[in-house]
Protein backbone atom coordinates (compact mmCIF):
# COMPACT_ATOMS: atom_id res chain seq x y z
CA UNK A 1 0.00 0.00 0.00
CA UNK A 2 1.21 3.37 -0.96
CA UNK A 3 1.75 6.01 1.87
CA UNK A 4 2.25 9.96 1.64
CA UNK A 5 5.60 10.93 2.75
CA UNK A 6 5.44 13.70 5.02
CA UNK A 7 5.75 16.56 2.41
CA UNK A 8 2.50 15.84 0.85
CA UNK A 9 0.20 18.94 1.27
CA UNK A 10 -2.18 16.78 3.13
CA UNK A 11 0.16 16.32 5.88
CA UNK A 12 1.21 20.27 6.10
CA UNK A 13 -2.25 21.13 6.05
CA UNK A 14 -3.39 18.63 9.22
CA UNK A 15 -0.01 19.85 10.53
CA UNK A 16 -0.97 23.23 10.45
CA UNK A 17 -4.52 22.39 12.38
CA UNK A 18 -2.76 20.26 15.35
CA UNK A 19 -0.21 23.65 15.33
CA UNK A 20 -3.16 25.66 15.62
CA UNK A 21 -5.24 23.72 18.05
CA UNK A 22 -2.33 23.56 20.66
CA UNK A 23 -1.70 27.17 19.98
CA UNK A 24 -5.40 27.88 21.10
CA UNK A 25 -5.12 25.98 24.21
CA UNK A 26 -1.85 27.33 25.31
CA UNK A 27 -3.03 31.48 24.24
CA UNK A 28 -2.54 32.56 27.48
CA UNK A 29 -6.26 32.93 28.51
CA UNK A 30 -7.53 33.43 32.12
CA UNK A 31 -9.89 30.40 33.45
CA UNK A 32 -12.77 33.15 33.92
CA UNK A 33 -12.36 33.86 29.80
CA UNK A 34 -12.27 29.77 29.06
CA UNK A 35 -16.13 29.82 31.22
CA UNK A 36 -17.56 32.99 29.28
CA UNK A 37 -15.78 31.13 26.00
CA UNK A 38 -18.08 28.28 26.77
CA UNK A 39 -20.55 30.06 27.72
CA UNK A 40 -21.08 31.98 24.65
CA UNK A 41 -21.07 29.37 22.61
CA UNK A 42 -24.10 27.86 24.37
CA UNK A 43 -26.42 30.74 23.60
CA UNK A 44 -24.81 30.97 20.41
CA UNK A 45 -26.89 27.80 19.87
CA UNK A 46 -30.24 28.43 22.30
CA UNK A 47 -30.51 31.57 21.02
CA UNK A 48 -30.41 30.07 17.39
CA UNK A 49 -32.87 27.57 18.08
CA UNK A 50 -34.91 29.69 19.93
CA UNK A 51 -35.26 32.20 16.88
CA UNK A 52 -36.21 29.60 14.43
CA UNK A 53 -39.09 28.51 17.10
CA UNK A 54 -40.39 31.93 17.38
CA UNK A 55 -40.29 32.14 13.79
CA UNK A 56 -42.51 29.21 12.98
CA UNK A 57 -44.90 30.91 15.59
CA UNK A 58 -45.19 33.96 13.60
CA UNK A 59 -48.44 33.77 11.03
CA UNK A 60 -47.28 36.49 8.90
CA UNK A 61 -44.47 36.45 6.24
CA UNK A 62 -41.76 38.05 7.71
CA UNK A 63 -40.08 40.93 5.74
CA UNK A 64 -43.00 42.25 4.25
CA UNK A 65 -44.65 45.53 4.35
CA UNK A 66 -47.75 45.80 7.01
CA UNK A 67 -50.83 45.91 4.65
CA UNK A 68 -49.55 42.47 2.85
CA UNK A 69 -48.56 41.10 5.80
CA UNK A 70 -52.40 41.65 7.14
CA UNK A 71 -54.00 40.18 4.01
CA UNK A 72 -51.75 36.87 4.44
CA UNK A 73 -53.15 36.73 7.69
CA UNK A 74 -55.64 33.17 8.31
CA UNK A 75 -57.48 35.28 10.42
CA UNK A 76 -58.45 37.86 7.73
CA UNK A 77 -59.39 35.13 5.80
CA UNK A 78 -61.52 34.07 8.43
CA UNK A 79 -62.96 37.45 8.53
CA UNK A 80 -63.82 38.05 4.67
CA UNK A 81 -64.85 34.31 4.69
CA UNK A 82 -67.57 35.60 8.00
CA UNK A 83 -68.53 39.04 6.04
CA UNK A 84 -68.94 37.35 2.60
CA UNK A 85 -71.32 34.65 4.90
CA UNK A 86 -72.78 36.95 6.14
CA UNK A 87 -74.06 39.05 2.94
CA UNK A 88 -75.29 36.32 1.60
CA UNK A 89 -77.71 34.86 4.34
CA UNK A 90 -78.63 38.49 5.00
CA UNK A 91 -80.14 40.41 7.96
CA UNK A 92 -83.09 37.91 8.08
CA UNK A 93 -80.76 34.89 9.23
CA UNK A 94 -79.49 34.99 12.54
CA UNK A 95 -76.36 33.02 11.56
CA UNK A 96 -75.81 35.91 8.61
CA UNK A 97 -76.15 38.57 11.35
CA UNK A 98 -73.77 36.24 13.64
CA UNK A 99 -71.51 35.52 11.02
CA UNK A 100 -71.13 39.46 10.03
CA UNK A 101 -70.71 40.67 13.61
CA UNK A 102 -67.88 37.61 14.11
CA UNK A 103 -66.18 38.98 10.90
CA UNK A 104 -66.09 42.59 11.91
CA UNK A 105 -64.48 41.49 15.01
CA UNK A 106 -61.97 38.42 13.57
CA UNK A 107 -60.51 41.32 11.43
CA UNK A 108 -59.84 43.46 14.50
CA UNK A 109 -58.10 40.85 15.94
CA UNK A 110 -56.41 40.27 12.71
CA UNK A 111 -55.12 43.15 13.50
CA UNK A 112 -53.83 43.12 16.93
CA UNK A 113 -52.03 39.81 15.81
CA UNK A 114 -50.15 41.86 13.08
CA UNK A 115 -49.12 44.89 15.52
CA UNK A 116 -48.21 42.03 18.26
CA UNK A 117 -46.14 39.81 15.17
CA UNK A 118 -44.26 43.29 14.34
CA UNK A 119 -43.31 44.33 17.90
CA UNK A 120 -42.41 40.68 18.51
CA UNK A 121 -39.97 40.57 15.41
CA UNK A 122 -38.53 44.46 16.41
CA UNK A 123 -38.28 43.66 20.04
CA UNK A 124 -37.05 39.63 20.06
CA UNK A 125 -36.72 38.29 16.73
CA UNK A 126 -33.94 40.83 15.52
CA UNK A 127 -31.91 40.92 18.52
CA UNK A 128 -31.90 37.33 19.07
CA UNK A 129 -30.67 36.95 14.96
CA UNK A 130 -28.15 39.50 16.07
CA UNK A 131 -26.30 38.11 18.87
CA UNK A 132 -26.78 34.43 17.84
CA UNK A 133 -25.70 34.97 13.94
CA UNK A 134 -23.33 38.00 13.93
CA UNK A 135 -22.01 39.31 17.74
CA UNK A 136 -21.30 35.73 19.24
CA UNK A 137 -19.44 34.52 15.71
CA UNK A 138 -17.90 37.95 15.78
CA UNK A 139 -15.94 37.01 18.92
CA UNK A 140 -15.18 33.79 17.83
CA UNK A 141 -13.28 34.88 14.93
CA UNK A 142 -10.93 36.83 17.17
CA UNK A 143 -10.84 33.60 19.27
CA UNK A 144 -9.67 32.04 16.50
CA UNK A 145 -7.77 34.70 15.11
CA UNK A 146 -5.72 35.08 18.73
CA UNK A 147 -4.81 31.05 17.79
CA UNK A 148 -3.13 31.97 14.43
CA UNK A 149 -1.11 34.62 15.97
CA UNK A 150 -0.15 32.24 19.17
CA UNK A 151 0.89 30.08 16.94
CA UNK A 152 2.72 32.77 14.36
CA UNK A 153 5.00 34.54 17.85
CA UNK A 154 5.80 30.85 18.55
CA UNK A 155 7.23 30.06 15.14
CA UNK A 156 9.10 33.31 14.87
CA UNK A 157 10.44 32.67 18.46
CA UNK A 158 11.70 29.45 17.50
CA UNK A 159 13.17 30.63 14.54
CA UNK A 160 15.05 33.22 16.74
CA UNK A 161 16.00 31.15 19.17
CA UNK A 162 17.85 28.80 16.74
CA UNK A 163 19.33 31.84 15.29
CA UNK A 164 20.99 32.56 18.69
CA UNK A 165 22.29 29.09 18.91
CA UNK A 166 23.89 29.80 15.71
CA UNK A 167 25.71 32.58 17.05
CA UNK A 168 27.49 30.75 19.40
CA UNK A 169 28.63 27.72 17.39
CA UNK A 170 29.16 29.30 14.11
CA UNK A 171 32.07 31.10 12.36
CA UNK A 172 30.33 34.20 10.66
CA UNK A 173 29.28 35.22 13.93
CA UNK A 174 28.29 39.28 12.37
CA UNK A 175 26.21 37.95 9.73
CA UNK A 176 24.59 35.82 12.09
CA UNK A 177 24.02 38.44 14.31
CA UNK A 178 22.51 40.48 12.40
CA UNK A 179 19.91 37.74 11.27
CA UNK A 180 19.12 36.70 14.98
CA UNK A 181 18.26 40.89 15.25
CA UNK A 182 15.63 40.96 12.12
CA UNK A 183 14.50 36.97 14.00
CA UNK A 184 13.97 39.12 17.11
CA UNK A 185 12.06 41.99 15.63
CA UNK A 186 9.69 39.65 13.98
CA UNK A 187 9.19 37.96 17.58
CA UNK A 188 8.41 41.68 19.34
CA UNK A 189 5.84 42.39 16.20
CA UNK A 190 4.02 38.97 16.66
CA UNK A 191 3.85 39.49 20.15
CA UNK A 192 2.44 42.96 20.23
CA UNK A 193 -0.02 41.38 17.70
CA UNK A 194 -1.14 38.84 19.70
CA UNK A 195 -1.40 40.93 22.63
CA UNK A 196 -3.95 43.29 21.38
CA UNK A 197 -5.87 41.00 19.62
CA UNK A 198 -5.93 39.03 22.90
CA UNK A 199 -7.15 42.26 24.84
CA UNK A 200 -9.47 42.76 22.80
CA UNK A 201 -11.16 39.18 22.75
CA UNK A 202 -10.67 39.63 26.43
CA UNK A 203 -12.78 43.25 25.96
CA UNK A 204 -15.43 41.57 24.17
CA UNK A 205 -15.96 38.71 26.04
CA UNK A 206 -15.81 40.53 29.52
CA UNK A 207 -18.73 43.08 27.82
CA UNK A 208 -20.94 39.90 26.30
CA UNK A 209 -21.12 38.68 29.73
CA UNK A 210 -21.90 41.56 31.06
CA UNK A 211 -25.07 42.19 28.83
CA UNK A 212 -26.25 38.47 29.78
CA UNK A 213 -28.92 40.24 31.77
CA UNK A 214 -30.03 42.15 28.70
CA UNK A 215 -30.26 39.78 26.62
CA UNK A 216 -31.98 37.79 29.64
CA UNK A 217 -34.63 40.40 29.44
CA UNK A 218 -35.56 39.92 25.45
CA UNK A 219 -37.57 36.69 26.69
CA UNK A 220 -39.37 38.84 29.56
CA UNK A 221 -40.24 41.38 26.96
CA UNK A 222 -41.82 38.43 25.04
CA UNK A 223 -43.81 37.35 27.60
CA UNK A 224 -44.76 41.01 28.27
CA UNK A 225 -45.71 41.33 24.31
CA UNK A 226 -47.94 38.29 24.45
CA UNK A 227 -49.55 39.43 27.54
CA UNK A 228 -50.28 42.65 26.02
CA UNK A 229 -51.63 41.07 22.59
CA UNK A 230 -54.22 38.83 24.71
CA UNK A 231 -55.46 41.68 26.62
CA UNK A 232 -55.97 43.72 23.60
CA UNK A 233 -57.92 41.00 21.97
CA UNK A 234 -59.81 39.95 24.91
CA UNK A 235 -60.62 43.91 25.11
CA UNK A 236 -62.18 43.34 21.28
CA UNK A 237 -63.92 40.08 22.28
CA UNK A 238 -65.66 41.86 25.39
CA UNK A 239 -66.76 44.88 23.44
CA UNK A 240 -68.64 42.40 20.90
CA UNK A 241 -69.92 39.64 23.07
CA UNK A 242 -72.82 41.61 24.57
CA UNK A 243 -73.53 42.96 20.73
CA UNK A 244 -73.79 39.03 20.02
CA UNK A 245 -75.70 38.12 22.83
CA UNK A 246 -78.28 40.81 22.29
CA UNK A 247 -78.97 39.81 19.43
CA UNK A 248 -79.19 36.13 20.29
CA UNK A 249 -81.25 36.87 22.91
CA UNK A 250 -83.60 39.31 20.85
CA UNK A 251 -83.87 36.22 18.08
CA UNK A 252 -87.45 35.06 18.90
CA UNK A 253 -87.30 31.68 16.34
CA UNK A 254 -85.92 29.30 19.05
CA UNK A 255 -86.73 25.83 19.98
CA UNK A 256 -90.16 25.32 22.43
CA UNK A 257 -89.15 22.21 23.45
CA UNK A 258 -87.13 21.44 26.34
CA UNK A 259 -87.12 25.41 26.43
CA UNK A 260 -88.71 26.80 30.29
CA UNK A 261 -92.26 28.30 30.17
CA UNK A 262 -91.24 32.17 31.27
CA UNK A 263 -88.72 32.28 28.32
CA UNK A 264 -90.28 30.98 25.77
CA UNK A 265 -93.52 33.13 26.71
CA UNK A 266 -90.71 36.17 27.12
CA UNK A 267 -89.16 35.89 23.75
CA UNK A 268 -92.19 34.69 21.59
CA UNK A 269 -94.41 37.94 23.29
CA UNK A 270 -96.81 35.19 24.02
CA UNK A 271 -99.86 34.39 26.56
CA UNK A 272 -100.19 30.68 26.22
CA UNK A 273 -97.04 28.55 24.73
CA UNK A 274 -97.19 28.36 20.81
CA UNK A 275 -96.99 24.15 21.21
CA UNK A 276 -99.77 24.53 23.89
CA UNK A 277 -102.10 26.55 21.39
CA UNK A 278 -101.12 25.19 18.03
CA UNK A 279 -101.77 21.39 19.71
CA UNK A 280 -105.13 22.32 21.26
CA UNK A 281 -106.32 23.81 17.83
CA UNK A 282 -105.54 21.26 15.50
CA UNK A 283 -107.12 18.71 18.20
CA UNK A 284 -110.27 21.07 18.92
CA UNK A 285 -110.64 20.47 14.92
CA UNK A 286 -109.93 16.89 14.20
CA UNK A 287 -108.86 14.94 17.49
CA UNK A 288 -111.89 15.63 19.98
CA UNK A 289 -113.90 12.40 18.53
CA UNK A 290 -110.99 10.02 18.72
CA UNK A 291 -111.02 7.01 20.57
CA UNK A 292 -107.86 7.11 23.13
CA UNK A 293 -106.73 10.13 22.56
CA UNK A 294 -103.67 11.00 24.98
CA UNK A 295 -103.47 7.01 25.48
CA UNK A 296 -102.27 5.58 21.90
CA UNK A 297 -98.82 6.33 20.93
CA UNK A 298 -98.19 8.38 17.82
CA UNK A 299 -95.88 7.22 15.32
CA UNK A 300 -92.36 8.27 16.06
CA UNK A 301 -91.09 9.96 12.82
CA UNK A 302 -94.30 11.78 12.66
CA UNK A 303 -94.18 12.93 15.95
CA UNK A 304 -90.44 13.98 15.60
CA UNK A 305 -91.48 15.64 12.49
CA UNK A 306 -94.40 17.91 14.36
CA UNK A 307 -92.27 18.95 17.11
CA UNK A 308 -89.74 20.37 15.12
CA UNK A 309 -92.51 22.31 13.12
CA UNK A 310 -93.39 23.62 16.33
CA UNK A 311 -89.90 24.43 16.75
CA UNK A 312 -89.23 26.81 14.03
CA UNK A 313 -92.89 28.34 14.59
CA UNK A 314 -93.92 27.35 11.47
CA UNK A 315 -98.11 28.09 10.84
CA UNK A 316 -97.51 25.57 7.86
CA UNK A 317 -99.18 22.30 10.02
CA UNK A 318 -102.48 20.98 7.67
CA UNK A 319 -100.68 17.66 7.04
CA UNK A 320 -100.55 17.47 10.83
CA UNK A 321 -104.81 17.86 10.91
CA UNK A 322 -105.10 14.31 9.65
CA UNK A 323 -103.29 12.40 13.03
CA UNK A 324 -104.54 13.81 16.21
CA UNK A 325 -102.70 11.30 18.18
CA UNK A 326 -99.26 12.85 16.88
CA UNK A 327 -100.45 15.71 17.88
CA UNK A 328 -101.79 14.26 21.41
CA UNK A 329 -98.16 13.10 21.80
CA UNK A 330 -96.55 16.45 20.79
CA UNK A 331 -98.55 18.07 23.56
CA UNK A 332 -97.59 15.25 26.18
CA UNK A 333 -94.03 15.17 24.94
CA UNK A 334 -93.91 19.07 25.75
CA UNK A 335 -95.32 19.38 29.23
CA UNK A 336 -92.87 15.93 29.57
CA UNK A 337 -89.96 18.05 28.51
CA UNK A 338 -90.70 21.34 30.31
CA UNK A 339 -87.38 21.85 32.67
CA UNK A 340 -90.32 22.66 35.38
CA UNK A 341 -93.59 21.35 35.38
CA UNK A 342 -96.43 23.25 34.42
CA UNK A 343 -97.74 23.07 38.22
CA UNK A 344 -94.19 23.84 39.25
CA UNK A 345 -91.61 22.48 41.51
CA UNK A 346 -92.13 24.60 44.43
CA UNK A 347 -95.99 23.23 44.94
CA UNK A 348 -95.26 19.97 44.72
CA UNK A 349 -95.49 19.23 48.55
CA UNK A 350 -98.72 21.57 48.57
CA UNK A 351 -100.81 19.53 45.90
CA UNK A 352 -100.01 16.41 47.32
CA UNK A 353 -101.01 17.62 51.30
CA UNK A 354 -104.23 18.96 49.20
CA UNK A 355 -104.80 15.54 47.50
CA UNK A 356 -104.47 13.64 50.64
CA UNK A 357 -107.62 15.52 52.12
CA UNK A 358 -110.37 13.47 53.08
CA UNK A 359 -113.59 14.88 52.42
CA UNK A 360 -113.99 15.84 48.81
CA UNK A 361 -114.98 19.48 49.34
CA UNK A 362 -112.24 20.22 51.42
CA UNK A 363 -110.19 18.50 49.25
CA UNK A 364 -111.34 20.68 46.39
CA UNK A 365 -110.97 23.48 48.23
CA UNK A 366 -107.30 23.01 49.43
CA UNK A 367 -106.52 22.18 45.84
CA UNK A 368 -108.02 25.37 44.99
CA UNK A 369 -105.90 27.13 47.15
CA UNK A 370 -102.50 25.83 45.79
CA UNK A 371 -103.49 26.61 42.35
CA UNK A 372 -104.47 30.14 43.08
CA UNK A 373 -101.10 30.00 44.41
CA UNK A 374 -99.21 29.45 40.42
CA UNK A 375 -97.47 31.45 39.23
CA UNK A 376 -98.92 34.11 36.90
CA UNK A 377 -98.44 32.43 33.34
CA UNK A 378 -98.23 28.40 34.85
CA UNK A 379 -102.06 29.41 35.78
CA UNK A 380 -102.61 30.71 32.60
CA UNK A 381 -101.37 27.77 30.38
CA UNK A 382 -102.80 25.23 33.11
CA UNK A 383 -106.15 27.12 32.94
CA UNK A 384 -106.06 26.67 29.08
CA UNK A 385 -105.11 23.12 29.16
CA UNK A 386 -107.81 22.11 31.72
CA UNK A 387 -110.52 24.05 30.10
CA UNK A 388 -109.62 21.67 26.39
CA UNK A 389 -109.53 18.86 28.87
CA UNK A 390 -112.97 19.23 30.34
CA UNK A 391 -114.24 19.59 26.41
CA UNK A 392 -112.42 16.66 25.88
CA UNK A 393 -114.00 14.83 28.55
CA UNK A 394 -117.86 15.94 27.57
CA UNK A 395 -117.32 13.84 24.34
CA UNK A 396 -116.15 10.60 26.77
CA UNK A 397 -118.82 8.18 25.57
CA UNK A 398 -116.87 8.23 21.70
CA UNK A 399 -113.35 8.76 22.29
CA UNK A 400 -113.49 6.91 26.14
CA UNK A 401 -111.11 9.69 27.40
CA UNK A 402 -112.76 10.27 31.21
CA UNK A 403 -111.40 12.53 33.37
CA UNK A 404 -109.94 9.95 35.60
CA UNK A 405 -108.44 8.65 31.93
CA UNK A 406 -106.98 11.50 30.93
CA UNK A 407 -105.61 12.40 34.55
CA UNK A 408 -104.01 8.69 34.08
CA UNK A 409 -102.28 9.61 30.54
CA UNK A 410 -101.67 12.83 31.13
CA UNK A 411 -101.33 13.96 35.19
CA UNK A 412 -97.38 12.30 35.25
CA UNK A 413 -96.74 15.25 32.63
CA UNK A 414 -98.29 17.99 34.52
CA UNK A 415 -96.57 17.41 37.47
CA UNK A 416 -93.68 15.38 39.29
CA UNK A 417 -90.71 15.59 42.15
CA UNK A 418 -88.03 17.58 41.50
CA UNK A 419 -85.60 14.52 42.76
CA UNK A 420 -86.97 11.25 41.89
CA UNK A 421 -87.53 8.90 45.01
CA UNK A 422 -88.08 4.86 44.70
CA UNK A 423 -90.33 3.13 43.16
CA UNK A 424 -92.38 2.25 45.07
CA UNK A 425 -92.75 5.77 46.04
CA UNK A 426 -92.88 7.05 42.22
CA UNK A 427 -95.36 4.79 41.66
CA UNK A 428 -97.61 5.55 44.67
CA UNK A 429 -97.07 9.72 43.61
CA UNK A 430 -98.06 8.68 40.32
CA UNK A 431 -101.16 6.24 40.66
CA UNK A 432 -102.35 7.73 43.58
CA UNK A 433 -101.82 11.55 44.28
CA UNK A 434 -101.41 13.14 40.54
CA UNK A 435 -104.28 11.30 39.56
CA UNK A 436 -106.38 12.54 42.59
CA UNK A 437 -105.17 16.11 42.10
CA UNK A 438 -105.63 16.18 37.59
CA UNK A 439 -109.22 14.24 37.90
CA UNK A 440 -111.41 17.19 39.88
CA UNK A 441 -109.47 19.70 38.28
CA UNK A 442 -110.70 18.37 35.07
CA UNK A 443 -114.04 17.62 36.25
CA UNK A 444 -114.61 20.82 37.87
CA UNK A 445 -113.01 22.82 35.28
CA UNK A 446 -115.55 25.80 35.40
CA UNK A 447 -115.29 25.87 39.34
CA UNK A 448 -111.66 25.98 38.99
CA UNK A 449 -111.39 28.51 36.58
CA UNK A 450 -114.81 30.05 35.43
CA UNK A 451 -113.64 32.53 33.34
CA UNK A 452 -113.83 31.61 29.76
CA UNK A 453 -111.50 30.60 27.33
CA UNK A 454 -110.41 32.15 23.73
CA UNK A 455 -108.48 28.92 22.51
CA UNK A 456 -106.91 31.21 19.54
CA UNK A 457 -105.37 33.28 21.54
CA UNK A 458 -102.73 34.02 18.88
CA UNK A 459 -104.98 34.06 16.01
CA UNK A 460 -103.06 32.32 14.17
CA UNK A 461 -105.64 29.37 13.82
CA UNK A 462 -108.90 29.18 12.98
CA UNK A 463 -111.89 28.25 15.16
CA UNK A 464 -113.88 24.91 14.69
CA UNK A 465 -117.31 25.49 14.12
CA UNK A 466 -119.48 24.14 16.89
CA UNK A 467 -121.88 21.37 16.18
CA UNK A 468 -125.82 22.46 16.67
CA UNK A 469 -126.34 20.33 19.28
CA UNK A 470 -123.89 21.38 21.73
CA UNK A 471 -124.02 21.55 25.48
CA UNK A 472 -122.84 24.61 27.11
CA UNK A 473 -121.62 23.33 30.24
CA UNK A 474 -120.14 26.30 31.91
CA UNK A 475 -121.95 27.84 34.85
CA UNK A 476 -121.54 30.93 36.86
CA UNK A 477 -119.19 31.23 39.94
CA UNK A 478 -117.83 33.50 42.55
CA UNK A 479 -114.46 34.65 42.03
CA UNK A 480 -114.26 37.42 44.42
CA UNK A 481 -114.26 34.38 47.71
CA UNK A 482 -113.09 31.20 48.48
CA UNK A 483 -116.39 30.22 49.87
CA UNK A 484 -117.95 28.43 46.60
CA UNK A 485 -120.36 26.40 45.93
CA UNK A 486 -119.56 23.29 46.48
CA UNK A 487 -118.63 20.78 43.31
CA UNK A 488 -120.18 18.44 45.05
CA UNK A 489 -123.57 19.37 44.53
CA UNK A 490 -122.75 19.39 40.65
CA UNK A 491 -123.09 15.51 40.43
CA UNK A 492 -125.77 14.51 38.61
CA UNK A 493 -127.38 11.08 38.33
CA UNK A 494 -124.68 9.60 35.96
CA UNK A 495 -122.25 9.64 39.71
CA UNK A 496 -122.42 5.86 39.93
CA UNK A 497 -121.75 5.70 36.58
CA UNK A 498 -118.37 7.53 36.78
CA UNK A 499 -117.62 6.17 40.39
CA UNK A 500 -118.00 2.30 38.26
CA UNK A 501 -115.46 3.68 34.97
CA UNK A 502 -113.11 5.40 37.92
CA UNK A 503 -112.87 2.33 39.80
CA UNK A 504 -111.75 0.52 36.56
CA UNK A 505 -109.42 2.27 35.25
CA UNK A 506 -107.81 3.08 38.56
CA UNK A 507 -107.26 -0.81 39.48
CA UNK A 508 -106.23 -1.05 36.05
CA UNK A 509 -103.37 1.74 36.58
CA UNK A 510 -102.12 0.07 39.33
CA UNK A 511 -102.44 -3.06 38.26
CA UNK A 512 -99.53 -2.35 35.17
CA UNK A 513 -97.47 -0.61 37.52
CA UNK A 514 -97.45 -3.40 39.65
CA UNK A 515 -96.42 -5.78 36.93
CA UNK A 516 -93.30 -3.92 37.36
CA UNK A 517 -92.39 -5.09 40.75
CA UNK A 518 -90.01 -7.90 41.93
CA UNK A 519 -90.46 -8.26 45.66
CA UNK A 520 -93.58 -9.51 47.94
CA UNK A 521 -92.76 -6.29 50.25
CA UNK A 522 -93.51 -3.77 47.58
CA UNK A 523 -96.59 -5.10 46.61
CA UNK A 524 -97.78 -4.84 49.78
CA UNK A 525 -96.54 -1.38 49.85
CA UNK A 526 -98.45 -0.27 47.35
CA UNK A 527 -101.63 -2.05 48.59
CA UNK A 528 -101.36 -0.23 51.71
CA UNK A 529 -101.02 3.08 50.21
CA UNK A 530 -104.08 2.55 47.68
CA UNK A 531 -105.89 1.22 50.81
CA UNK A 532 -105.31 4.84 52.28
CA UNK A 533 -106.00 6.35 48.86
CA UNK A 534 -109.65 4.74 47.99
CA UNK A 535 -111.99 6.83 50.39
CA UNK A 536 -110.29 9.78 49.18
CA UNK A 537 -110.98 8.88 45.50
CA UNK A 538 -114.60 8.32 46.69
CA UNK A 539 -113.44 4.69 46.14
CA UNK A 540 -114.29 3.03 49.58
CA UNK A 541 -115.84 -0.06 48.53
CA UNK A 542 -115.00 -2.72 51.17
CA UNK A 543 -116.42 -5.50 49.41
CA UNK A 544 -114.58 -4.36 46.30
CA UNK A 545 -111.28 -3.42 48.31
CA UNK A 546 -110.90 -6.30 50.76
CA UNK A 547 -110.81 -8.96 47.13
CA UNK A 548 -108.48 -6.91 45.69
CA UNK A 549 -106.18 -6.58 48.56
CA UNK A 550 -106.93 -10.34 49.28
CA UNK A 551 -105.69 -10.74 45.43
CA UNK A 552 -102.59 -8.48 45.75
CA UNK A 553 -101.41 -10.74 48.90
CA UNK A 554 -101.64 -13.73 46.46
CA UNK A 555 -99.22 -12.48 43.72
CA UNK A 556 -95.84 -14.20 43.21
CA UNK A 557 -93.03 -12.72 43.72
CA UNK A 558 -92.20 -11.83 40.24
CA UNK A 559 -95.93 -11.10 38.43
CA UNK A 560 -94.58 -10.16 34.96
CA UNK A 561 -95.78 -13.58 33.41
CA UNK A 562 -99.55 -12.88 34.66
CA UNK A 563 -99.95 -10.48 31.69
Amino acid sequence: MKTLSMSHPFHRKRSYVVQLGEAGNHSCLTFDLHVIERRMEMVRVVSHNTHKRMVTCLQGHIGTDAEKRHKKLPLTALSQAMVDGGSQLGEESLIGKMMEVCGEAENRLASELLQHEVQIEKDMLDPLNQLAEVDIPNILKQRKQLARLVLDYDSARARWLQATKSIISGTNTQALTAKADLLKEEVDEAMNKMELCKDQLAADMYNFFSKEGDYACYYVMLLEAQADYHRKSLTVLESVLPTIQAQQDSWTEKPAFGTGLEEHLKRSSREIALPLEACIMMLLETGMKEEGLFRIAAGTSKLKKLKAALDCSTSQLEEFYSDPHAVAGALKSYLRELPEPLMSFQLYDEWIQASSVLEPDKRLQALWVVCDQLPKNNKANLRYLVKFLSKLAQDSEVNKMTPSNIAIVLGPNLLWAKTEGTLAEMAAATSVHVVTIIEPIIQHADWFFPEDVEFNVSGMFAMPTPPSNHINHSMEYDCSTIERKRPGSMVGPENDTLRKDRQQIYLTSLFLRLVWTTSHSLVLSLSFSLALSLPTLGLGDSVLWVSFSTWLCRLPLCPLPLL
